[in-house]
C-alpha cells in the first residue's frame, strides 16, 4: 500500500485534499500520471495541513462577517412610497428589487434581489417584516414600511 495525497475528487477512494492508501499498482499508473494524486510525503502532507487551516480560517471570517452584516441589516428600516386606494391596497405592489434597489439608496448596502425571502410581493400600506439571507444558515429580518405618496 502506498499512502498519497489525492490532487482530484476519486469515486470510491475520497475528497481532493484527503491523504489515503491506495494499493501501488493502482497510485503508480493511474493516479499520479493522470495528476489524480501525489504521493504523500511529509511537506505534501504538512502543505494541505495548511492549505486546510487556511480554508476554515477564510470560511469563519465569512460567517463573521455575514454576521454582522445580518445584525446591521436587522435594526435598519427601509421606507418605501406607493400609490394606495381605499383600504390601504396599494395601486401596484412592491417587489425584492424595489426592496434591494430602496437598501442601496437609503443604506448603502447593495443587496442580490434573490437574497430576499419576499413569498408574495408587498401590497398594502404598513409595516412588513422580510427575511434576508445572507450566508447558509445566517438571515436577518428588515423592516419594510411602506407608506402613501
Amino acid at each position: 500500500m502506498m499512502k498519497v495525497i489525492l490532487l482530484k475528487d476519486v469515486n470510491g477512494l475520497g475528497k481532493a485534499g484527503n491523504v489515503v492508501n491506495a494499493s501501488d499498482g493502482h497510485a503508480r499508473n493511474y493516479l499520479i500520471p493522470r495528476g489524480m494524486a501525489k504521493e504523500a510525503t511529509e511537506g505534501g502532507i504538512k502543505s494541505i495541513q495548511l492549505q486546510k487551516a487556511s480554508e476554515e480560517k477564510r470560511k469563519q471570517n465569512e460567517v463573521a462577517k455575514a454576521q454582522a452584516l445580518a445584525d446591521k441589516i436587522s435594526g435598519l428600516t427601509v421606507l418605501l412610497k406607493g400609490k394606495a386606494g381605499e383600504g390601504r391596497k396599494l395601486f401596484g405592489s412592491i417587489t425584492s428589487k424595489d426592496i434591494a434597489a430602496a437598501m442601496t439608496n437609503q443604506h448603502k448596502i447593495d443587496l442580490d434581489k434573490r437574497k430576499i425571502q419576499l413569498e408574495n410581493p408587498i401590497k398594502e400600506l404598513g409595516t412588513t417584516i422580510v427575511e434576508i439571507k445572507i450566508y447558509h444558515e445566517i438571515t436577518a429580518k428588515l423592516k419594510v414600511e411602506v407608506v402613501a405618496e
